[in-house]
């Protein structure tokens, strides 16, 4: 069911123009700025984002702007594991994994779990009560199972759906902001 699900939200956000993505995501921007979580934070973890998710490169400058440290996955697929990396410049990227770009290793040093005050988790599909469908890796899971920091998501309305089926090893978002809502899930 969840692949079912993720295949439709996906084809979804491709017929989304450009235009309506920008805007949307500009929004959903303004809306984290006036969040406590975002306002206390000294270091936050966030993805780069591909071309159908909402973007983040204009929070990672801001975030930049307001003297956080920005955080940014690196994935390694043969384990499924993940970890995040400092970066200070998007010079400190490359494009390895599925499309995703990540941190460069020899140019970036590595945030452990205690060191992030805030995680802006990626997904496809989210519940009013933060349950989540990622991208099928099950990488943020096993992160989440062990970072102890707040969570948020942002999520264009379109990826708002009634339930998702969760699993024992699927960890909740605790807080999914749109562009018109903001919701609470489960702390």
């Amino acid at each position: 069911m969840k692949t079912e699900l993720r295949k439709a939200i996906l084809m979804e956000l491709k017929h989304m123009t450009l235009k309506e993505r920008t805007e949307k995501s500009l929004v959903l921007a303004q809306q984290l700025y006036k969040q406590a979580e975002w306002k206390k934070a000294k270091t936050i973890a966030i993805t780069i984002s591909m071309g159908h998710e909402p973007d983040t490169h204009s929070i990672i400058k801001h975030a930049w702007q307001m003297g956080k440290k920005v955080a940014v996955p690196k994935c390694t697929p043969k384990t499924r594991d993940m970890e995040f990396r400092y970066i200070t410049s998007f010079k400190q990227l490359e494009t390895i994994y599925m499309e995703l770009q990540e941190p460069i290793p020899a140019e970036t040093v590595l945030a452990t779990p205690d060191e992030i005050e805030l995680m802006l988790i990626p997904g496809v599909a989210f519940t009013r009560e933060g349950a989540r469908i990622g991208y099928g890796g099950g990488y943020y899971d096993r992160y989440l199972s062990k970072y102890k920091g707040r969570t948020v998501a942002l999520a264009f309305a379109e990826q708002i759906i009634s339930s998702i089926p969760m699993d024992m090893h699927d960890q909740y978002v605790q807080k999914v902001i749109t562009e018109t809502d903001i919701f609470i899930g489960k702390l």
